[in-house]
């Protein structure tokens, strides 16, 4: 990385703001074709997916070779920084609106709706949680907590361990443990993605429990979905980072690639331990 604080390097125009936005154009609209059962819809998607995997390989691999090409000094390293905290604080602030909303569903709607006054319009509805809610007559069966779950959870949290090592490896330059403790956290990300399909998939064919199943299937998919999403993309991240540090990038003093990797997924870790005891525990 060069030194020289005088300078801070501006890139040149790029197209890729506007193509991630005709990529995000692709998704949205395919999405919303899909949910309604026309026909393009899908293959909207599809191309929606295509332009934005080429855009952010070849935007990455573009700041990738100008950071190891030494044109980033400290100061643009601290623009990473802040960039990065901006980011994962937007994440934070997506989360909230889903657990607020089952919040505001399981201490007030529920009482709500149950209480005498209201009783004449939901005749015989009682507030107890999980619930598909007044005038829905889908039966299904709680998500427990104690099974895959839990292990889920063991895994994430060891997940974070190990990433934790690669980091102090890096700092310490010390390659081979590095490049190890990235392979395992990206193994236990797999693993975890791959439980929670199975956990899906039980819950379809033996719970009963749907994206359609009222209030609960949709707060139980919707939050854990979007969060199973973000540990896909962590370990696509952590990937790409795997293969950074073996083709000899980053330095014990400049690694904030690596970094900020780390910092989003300690992210996805906290967001699942408060998913476990929300959703699946109380």
């Amino acid at each position: 990385m060069s030194q020289d604080s005088s300078h801070y390097f501006v890139p040149e125009p790029s197209p890729f703001p506007i193509i991630g936005s005709v990529a995000l154009f692709f998704l949205g609209l395919g999405a919303a074709f899909t949910m309604n059962k026309i026909e393009p819809g899908y293959w909207m998607v599809a191309i929606g997916f295509a332009i934005l995997f080429y855009m952010i390989f070849i935007w990455f691999r573009q700041v990738s070779l100008e950071s190891e090409s030494g044109k980033y000094n400290k100061t643009v390293d601290v623009s990473f920084r802040w960039g990065m905290s901006w980011f994962i604080l937007s994440e934070v602030m997506f989360f909230a609106a889903f657990f607020g909303a089952l919040f505001y569903m399981r201490v007030f709607s529920l009482p709500w709706l149950a209480d005498a006054e209201h009783s004449l319009l939901w005749p015989g509805f009682e507030a107890i949680w999980p619930t598909a809610g007044p005038g829905i007559a889908d039966t299904f069966t709680q998500m427990g907590a104690w099974g895959l779950p839990a292990i889920n959870t063991a895994l994430l949290l060891a997940s974070g361990v190990t990433c934790t090592f690669a980091h102090h490896a890096i700092r310490e330059n010390r390659r081979e443990a590095l490049k190890m403790w990235l392979l395992a956290t990206i193994a236990l990300g797999v693993l975890f993605l791959g439980l929670q399909c199975y956990e899906y998939v039980h819950a379809y064919r033996d719970l009963d429990l749907k994206l359609t199943s009222g209030a609960y299937g949709s707060t139980f998919f919707m939050l854990t979905g979007f969060h199973g999403f973000h540990v896909t993309v962590g370990v696509i991240m952590l990937t790409v980072i795997y293969f950074r540090c073996a083709s000899g990038h980053f330095t014990a003093e400049n690694h904030f690639g690596f970094e900020g990797v780390a910092w989003y997924w300690h992210f996805v870790d906290v967001v699942w331990l408060a998913l476990f005891v929300f959703v699946y525990l109380l």
